[in-house]
């Protein structure tokens, strides 16, 4: 039995009965990838959900406001790619009438999508006959064939594409993709992988050499940059000040409170001292108190945060044209980083 047909098998009784798995909707297959590439399937599902409930199809997603979509994407991380989803919904929806390319090639002149999210729509709804290489075909792949260049290199990209490519059905590619993705999550898994219940065990080159604890091969990883921030959570009666994050880097689109961004850590008096000063705020601001440190792991960055509420006895004349007044009742409706959320659920200073 082929390589293929054997995962094939594998596949017909192993697979998770997942909703996009029910639909040739590139739409539908877009978002999933798109959601899955920052997320497990699990903590997945409910964005995915949710953006089928809130934006049924590629129009309405293209028609709903930049505030809209990062809210809903709000929790996932990388909120470039919320900003790519929404842009490359309403290219799709202006330039090619509300209905996506059916080749990879015309696919990845989409903003935002690449090798991967290209193959698996052009693979999965249009059955075009081109490999997806993800983090779980690497593995499954490296493995399988004793690859030991780093899956991160360019020459190991070059290595695992060709070796995707010699694997694939002509047949059934989309079928395939989804079963080698699948194998490479419930079966090949990073760390003590069921080799005995295996059905390549015999054809495995990691089995056979006692290497498959260490493949795949990765290259270095990018150092974690430690950053301080200190937020200025000010309120007066009623309201609550914001500020939309507009810089490039971290955040971009979403809305947190005025900061204080430092590259090392400093006493909380002078941060406060300093941001006082920095924002202009009046002599009648009162320090109201400061949170614990809330510590926010992202892939390339390690932020500690520390929250001082500030009370104002009126309103904020004074403060900078880009520091916005709301309603705190209309907090929940902005897009913010989940470190705000987090704030805002668990701190008392916040209520």
């Amino acid at each position: 039995m082929s390589f293929s047909a054997k995962l094939l098998k594998w596949y017909d009784l192993h697979k998770r009965d997942l909703p996009w798995r029910h639909t040739v909707d590139p739409y539908k297959v877009w978002l999933s990838e798109i959601i899955l590439q920052q997320t497990r399937v699990d903590q997945g599902m409910s964005y995915y959900l949710k953006f089928v409930s809130l934006f049924p199809t590629v129009n309405d997603l293209a028609a709903a406001d930049e505030d809209q979509v990062l809210k809903a994407w709000q929790g996932l991380g990388y909120y470039s790619r919320a900003r790519n989803l929404h842009a490359t919904a309403r290219q799709i929806a202006t330039e090619m009438g509300g209905q996506f390319p059916e080749k990879q090639a015309d696919l990845l002149q989409l903003k935002g999508v690449g090798q991967y999210t290209s193959a698996a729509i052009a693979s999965f709804c249009f059955n075009e006959v081109t490999p997806v290489v993800d983090g779980n075909v690497s593995r499954v792949l490296s493995r399988l064939h004793g690859l030991t260049e780093p899956i991160d290199s360019q020459a190991g990209k070059r290595t695992l594409y060709e070796c995707a490519w010699q694997c694939i059905d002509r047949e059934q590619p989309g079928l395939y993709n989804q079963a080698i993705m699948e194998f490479g999550a419930l079966q090949c898994v990073p760390v003590n992988p069921d080799c005995q219940g295996c059905p390549f065990k015999s054809q495995c080159v990691a089995y056979a050499s006692d290497t498959v604890k260490d493949l795949p091969v990765k290259g270095k990883k990018t150092a974690v940059k430690k950053r301080w921030f200190y937020y200025f959570y000010i309120t007066d009666n009623n309201g609550v000040y914001i500020k939309k994050r507009t810089q490039s880097g971290i955040w971009k689109g979403l809305h947190d409170f005025p900061l204080l961004e430092k590259e090392n850590s400093q006493p909380i008096e002078e941060a406060v001292a300093e941001g006082f000063q920095l924002l202009r705020l009046p002599k009648s601001a009162v320090v109201k108190g400061v949170s614990e440190e809330y510590v926010h792991v992202l892939s390339h960055r390690k932020i500690h945060a520390r929250f001082i509420a500030i009370t104002l006895p009126s309103l904020w004349s004074k403060a900078p044209k880009d520091v916005l007044r709301i309603d705190k009742k209309d907090l929940a409706s902005f897009g913010i980083p989940r470190l705000i959320d987090k704030f805002l659920e668990s701190d008392i200073l916040a209520q």
